[in-house]
């Protein structure tokens, strides 16, 4: 559980992080009704702050799935490349208007 909560927390220093074992992850969010997403933004540290001046740690390809109106289905939504190179906190638009019902599930 505490590593869902560092996921989902704004925190962003050094350390407070989602670990993740191996090189890919993944984290279902369930919620009680439906939203509208219009982005997804993930943030990790730059490299001059971190304790070992790299980010090899950063995510990289993230899908993030919906389910469909029966919540039955997974849909996927989105899918883009964080870049280490660029600002800490990236946000992606969804390219479609997002109906979906109780849930969202990102992978990096």
């Amino acid at each position: 559980l505490t590593a869902l909560l560092s996921c989902l927390q704004p925190d962003v220093s050094p350390g407070n992080c989602w670990p993740l074992q191996g090189h890919q992850g993944q984290v279902v969010i369930r919620l009680p009704a439906r939203v509208h997403l219009t982005a997804v933004s993930v943030q990790h540290i730059y490299k001059e702050v971190s304790p070992s001046r790299t980010v090899v740690s950063a995510p990289r390809d993230i899908a993030v799935f919906g389910l469909d109106a029966d919540g039955e289905e997974e849909v996927l939504l989105l899918t883009f490349t964080y870049d280490v190179t660029k600002e800490a906190i990236q946000t992606s638009p969804l390219k479609v208007r997002s109906t979906r019902r109780a849930g969202c599930r990102g992978q990096t």
